[in-house]
């Protein structure tokens, strides 16, 4: 399946995308595999700021989040 070689391939990417990039990525992952964030963020502002991305992402669909997450890793990987 084409979401899970590009899950895989995100640990190979040349070079680190940058911090918004990867927050995207996390939050479109998150809601490919487990839906709509609930509940409340954790204490860290790292923990936080996925939260909030992971909320930003709210209503999009399993298939609309996994096709982007593959567009942005195929991206990456140029």
């Amino acid at each position: 399946m084409r979401f899970e070689r590009a899950s895989k391939k995100a640990w190979e990417l040349p070079t680190r995308p940058s911090n918004e990039k990867l927050l995207e990525m996390y939050a479109l992952y998150k809601q490919a595999t487990e839906g709509d964030c609930e509940g409340k963020p954790r204490g860290g502002l790292r923990d936080r700021a996925k939260h909030k991305a992971w909320k930003g992402v709210a209503g999009t669909t399993e298939a609309a989040a996994m096709e982007r997450y593959c567009e942005i890793v195929d991206s990456l990987m140029g």
